[in-house]
């Protein structure tokens, strides 16, 4: 067994692995700054040893065989400096998940711009429900696992299943991370702009998911989504057999007699044509089904029943942050959590949630935090996808300073536009200071009796939720 530094161990991808290669008997430690909750924690309870902050003094104390390096650490870090300077191995994530955990698994790599997670989770629960004791990666935390990485279960022949992410792998290896996990079987869920802090163009993104598609052995398969003109694009000229997956009966796989109840979403389960059966996931939108879809169309592959896939999908749970419900308040008022924050995400984000609670109105409130959508990139696309809300909280652009101002997303002409559609909008961050305090206030006047208060961010949105739910339980 080896001894392995992480530098970044902080990242949910990074802490993940960093867990499971220590239960596989690996000595692991590493070190991140600002480590918080629900990382910190998850490293406590597996006993991974870390330090807060970098300093040359932590790898050389740990004395590794080898040092991880995040694709957030770059030139400059005290301890990737100590590492080059002293000749020490230097791997990426994605690389050592490959070495260590797919190993001569058979491979199962779930890539789009959307629904990447969720995907990977369900593909993960069906082959567990089918008895095959899959190793995983997510990008996130699967609430049936609780845990978002972990080892194949079979010594020899196994599955394992991973969220396969575009974005680059490290400072030295700037290839998308999913063209490092060797697929057998690959999911093209969707495919659009993002990444703009990698990627000039939907043509360079498309090129790495053709990569992708040329990985897959001609005995392997590729599901992709028909009803994507890019996806059916990159997959166009794939070496492998080809299923599509679609909303419609003009595919391998589908769904048919869509039904919303308030539990979930039941749909008969098409395969080729035929009827296989009735399913229930509890789960909202269109978008998972897709989701749903491409993940049985793994399952069934690697011979997992319908009677299997049916329970599994019966009892499984969404990852955290995916229309998670926070806590319900006094007037009914609802506070719901999702990872959604490019524009295609939120818009059917937030339909879902229309679907699930009809009548209801919707409260989004939106950080433009990701690198593309602090960038005026989406501008059009951000006014026309919070059409499910009555009222839409924007939230500060972070760190605004990376751009020109004629680069930067313009809240003001956000608001207006959003005004225009009839939406009551409020802009935060505007003076700088008490921010997102002034959030909770605004909220403690505006939300209503049954209101769904929804918060949309691929970060901590400055622990609006904890502020917003001790201001919700102060209102009880």
């Amino acid at each position: 067994m080896s001894s392995i530094y992480f530098i970044g161990i902080g990242g949910t991808a990074m802490a993940s692995v960093a867990v499971a290669l220590s239960h596989m008997g690996h000595a692991v430690t590493g070190s991140d700054t600002q480590l918080y909750p629900p990382m910190s924690t998850y490293l406590d309870e597996h006993n991974i040893r870390y330090f807060n902050g970098f300093s040359e003094g932590n790898p050389e104390s740990s004395s590794p065989d080898f040092v991880v390096v995040g694709n957030a650490v770059s030139r400059g870090n005290p301890e990737l400096e100590y590492a080059l300077d002293n000749r020490m191995e230097l791997v990426s994530m994605p690389d050592l998940v490959r070495r260590e955990l797919i190993g001569r698994n058979t491979s199962i790599v779930v890539a789009g711009t959307h629904g990447k997670t969720t995907t990977t989770s369900i593909a993960a629960w069906l082959l567990e429900a089918g008895g095959l004791e899959p190793g995983f990666l997510v990008g996130g935390i699967p609430e049936n696992f609780g845990m978002g990485c972990r080892p194949s279960g079979m010594t020899e022949n196994g599955y394992f299943v991973t969220e396969g992410d575009e974005y680059d792998s490290a400072f030295f290896d700037k290839r998308s991370k999913f063209l490092l996990y060797r697929p057998d079987v690959a999911i093209v869920n969707n495919v659009e702009f993002d990444h703009a802090d990698i990627f000039n163009s939907l043509d360079e993104i498309k090129r790495s998911f053709r990569l992708l598609v040329n990985l897959v052995p001609r005995s392997g398969l590729l599901l992709v989504n028909g009803d994507d003109p890019n996806s059916l694009e990159v997959a166009s000229k794939a070496h492998c057999r080809v299923e599509r997956f679609s909303l419609t009966h003009d595919a391998d796989l589908s769904a048919a007699d869509i039904a919303v109840g308030p539990e979930g979403t039941t749909f008969t389960l098409m395969r080729k044509g035929g009827a296989l059966g009735r399913v229930f996931v509890p789960m909202f939108g269109n978008y998972n089904v897709m989701n749903v879809l491409a993940a049985a169309g793994a399952a069934m592959h690697a011979g997992v029943g319908f009677d299997a896939i049916v329970r599994g999908l019966a009892s499984f749970r969404r990852p955290k942050r995916r229309m998670e419900v926070v806590g319900e308040f006094h007037g009914g008022i609802t506070l719901m959590e999702d990872f959604a924050h490019h524009p295609t995400a939120i818009g059917v984000t937030l339909g879902a949630i229309a679907s699930c609670y009809p009548a209801r109105r919707i409260v989004a409130c939106f950080e433009p935090r990701s690198n593309t959508t602090s960038r005026n990139i989406f501008q059009r696309e951000l006014a026309e996808c919070f059409d499910a809300a009555s009222v839409v909280v924007l939230g500060k652009v972070n760190r605004p300073e990376r751009y020109a101002p004629e680069e930067r997303l313009d809240t003001e002409r956000l608001c207006r536009e959003l005004e225009a559609k009839g939406k009551r909008v409020f802009s935060a961050g505007v003076s700088g200071a008490d921010y997102p305090e002034e959030i909770v206030r605004f909220l403690e006047g505006e939300a209503r009796q049954d209101d769904v208060v929804v918060l949309l961010s691929n970060g901590s949105f400055g622990n609006l939720k904890e502020l917003l739910t001790k201001s919700f339980q102060n209102k009880s």
